[in-house]
């Protein structure tokens, strides 16, 4: 398959699936390595592209679309102990969490894309950490970090917020 017409099918993929697609899985579909879809992903992205890559793969995300309420930024600071905690306030509260955002001192913001909805996303984030070895982005600011986090009403952030305070100050 041409490239052009491998990118075309690969944002068709994604935007007809609301479940993220691995780089794996988009590579056996295409025919090609993981790292052909890595390079078409860039170059997705390099044409307006929104196309997140999440610790489940990649999906196609539109902010006007998905966009279905409030949206807010909120300051958190805790350790990697208490990641499972916060995260799981934020989602039993009807919160979806976009990101994480650390302000670094050499680096400037980092960003890393998370769309956690459930307590099973969250599960699978915290699995895929712990397994790979790898660290949160909060470790680089010694657990300073924001989140952008999705509702359905700017009650349900408010509540979001007060339950974040509740959690966090008891652990």
């Amino acid at each position: 398959m041409e490239g052009e017409s491998r990118r075309k099918k690969i944002i068709e993929l994604l935007k007809r699936d609301q479940a993220p697609i691995s780089g794996s899985r988009l590579a056996a579909m295409m025919g090609v390595s993981r790292q052909v879809i890595v390079q078409d992903i860039a170059l997705l992205r390099a044409l307006d592209k929104n196309i997140l890559s999440t610790n489940k793969g990649y999906i196609l995300y539109d902010p006007y679309v998905e966009k279905t309420g409030a949206r807010r930024t909120i300051a958190v600071y805790h350790t990697d102990d208490e990641m499972r905690e916060e995260l799981y306030a934020i989602v039993d509260c009807g919160g979806r969490v976009l990101d994480v955002v650390v302000e670094h001192d050499v680096y400037g913001q980092l960003t890393g894309d998370l769309i956690l909805k459930s307590r099973q996303d969250v599960d699978e984030f915290i699995e895929k950490i712990q397994s790979s070895g790898s660290q949160s982005l909060m470790t680089l600011t010694g657990g300073h970090h924001f989140h952008t986090i999705e509702a359905d009403t700017e009650e349900k952030l408010d509540l979001i917020e007060r339950k974040l305070k509740a959690v966090l100050e008891k652990v």
